[in-house]
């Protein structure tokens, strides 16, 4: 569905991505971790087509996203913090993105986390006068809306409260088990142990493995993400 061909970036004399491929499937559900400066923002950027690879390519369903930008109606992306327009209400942001995204014959909405994180009742919050949880609720919201084929979500959980992670960990699942791609970017490994099925570690730019879990699980030994992880880079 998304693959990465040798993808290269640099910025000036640093290189961020140093010919990373990857191949990400339906119904997958990708951590994507790494230390940080390690290239996974980058990395995720240029799927959404906010950075331009220096040299490689990436394919969404066999096309070129170069020159194909309407793939990205398929995504569903939660950055880590999101930014809105600071005098519109929570009502007013939803209402607009929808006139936005929203076209007739399309599938409809998906408001379950609307529902589920009580954001009606907060419709009438401008969004500078929300806290960051809440900030996180709208975005996890907006992300899922508009029944997207894939996921990309950075830091999904920070800022949360514990139900609120549950919610949204519960949702991650359901989306999983309907055959979307879903990618997470995180550095609390503990939440990505009962939601992901494979593994991008990332380091210094480069892709250092892409392993389904269950064999990394039986490579290493270990059943935590954390520990699994550990005892990879040990032996690097």
């Amino acid at each position: 569905m998304i693959i990465a061909n040798n993808v290269t970036k640099k910025f000036g004399k640093l290189t961020v991505l140093n010919n990373v491929s990857a191949t990400c499937n339906r119904g997958q559900c990708i951590a994507l971790i790494g230390p940080n400066g390690s290239g996974k923002t980058t990395l995720v950027k240029s799927i959404l087509g906010m950075v331009i690879p220096d040299s490689g390519f990436i394919t969404f369903n066999d096309k070129n996203i170069l020159h194909d930008w309407f793939y990205r109606e398929q995504i569903g992306y939660m950055p880590q913090i999101g930014r809105y327009p600071e005098n519109m209400t929570i009502g007013q942001l939803l209402n607009m993105m929808k006139d936005i995204r929203f076209k007739s014959g399309q599938a409809s909405l998906d408001e379950d986390l609307i529902k589920e994180f009580k954001l009606p009742d907060l419709l009438q919050k401008r969004m500078r006068t929300l806290s960051g949880g809440t900030t996180q609720k709208v975005s996890a919201a907006l992300a899922f809306l508009f029944n997207p084929d894939v996921l990309i979500l950075d830091e999904p959980t920070a800022g949360l409260d514990p139900l609120a992670s549950e919610i949204l960990k519960e949702k991650i699942i359901a989306e999983k088990q309907k055959g979307k791609l879903i990618l997470i970017t995180s550095h609390i490994l503990s939440e990505l142990d009962d939601l992901i099925t494979h593994v991008i570690y990332m380091q210094d730019g480069n892709l250092l493995f892409h392993k389904d879990i269950e064999k990394l699980r039986e490579d290493t030994g270990e059943k935590k993400l954390s520990r699994a992880i550990a005892s990879v880079m040990q032996k690097c």
